[in-house]
């Protein structure tokens, strides 16, 4: 069903972290990233350690710094909110670089800004070494809501199927004299999108009623029968340890 649905935050590649379960890899990045929302904002030695230990995982799947870099620039927009914090917080004030800054305001960007962070970066490294299709077959196995990994499917079927047909649309409004540069051709714009939801329902009734015709039971069949065996979740899991025991030194030294 997925097949040529490869998102673009994939990188194919056949490293032993590539070569994971994808359950066990969706189980390592939530309990990495609940390690780091857990540990104190004032263990800054620890925050450390997560990124290398990012950094480890990042060599042995042969992901290039480069490459994870640049796909983490989607965190700049909540980046330029937490730059404020410093400046509108109350409480003591210290100087820096002859600037008043409010010092819960600081600690409270640093703590926003570097877990926000490290939860990017585990997301990516994630999608980055796990295919769409296998995430969905690990939310399969991990018994996650039948509904929830069936709509995520669908969607992902279709996805480009609508991008296209967006496409399609937005190419005949060109040809006949549309220019979106132009803000009093607005309304031609919204109303391109309210026909675009107007089709897309559409073609979701009419392929409903062919699921039904062909037996749909309102669940999808197991998309693989595969066992994960305690060895793969063991190995897959020493991330995971490793973030759970750097989150309790954080309390320690905290």
């Amino acid at each position: 069903m997925a097949a040529g649905h490869a998102h673009p935050l994939y990188r194919s590649g056949d490293s032993p972290v590539h070569r994971l379960p994808p359950e066990v890899k969706i189980v390592a990045a939530l309990v990495g990233v609940c390690c780091v929302v857990a540990t104190p904002r004032t263990a800054f030695g620890v925050f450390a350690g997560y990124l290398a230990l990012l950094a480890g995982i990042w060599v042995l799947a042969e992901l290039p710094f480069g490459w994870i870099l640049r796909r983490s620039v989607i965190e700049l927009p909540f980046v330029a909110l937490v730059v404020l914090l410093p400046f509108t917080g109350e409480g003591p004030r210290v100087d820096v670089l002859g600037l008043s800054l409010s010092e819960p305001g600081l600690h409270g960007a640093w703590n926003i800004l570097a877990k926000g962070t490290l939860g990017v970066l585990t997301s990516l490294t994630l999608a980055g070494t796990t295919p769409l299709r296998d995430l969905l077959l690990g939310l399969q196995r991990l018994h996650a809501p039948q509904l929830v990994v069936t709509i995520a499917t669908l969607m992902l079927r279709y996805v480009d199927v609508i991008a296209a047909e967006a496409q399609r649309m937005r190419i005949a409004r060109i040809s006949r004299g549309h220019d979106p540069r132009f803000l009093w051709q607005a309304g031609a714009t919204a109303r391109g999108i309210g026909a675009l939801f107007v089709r897309s329902y559409e073609r979701g009734e009419r392929v409903h009623l062919a699921m039904l015709s062909r037996g749909w039971t309102g669940t999808l069949p197991q998309l693989s029968d595969r066992r994960t065996t305690a060895r793969q979740w063991l190995t897959g899991l020493v991330p995971a340890a490793a973030a759970l025991g750097l989150a309790v030194t954080g309390w320690v030294i905290a």
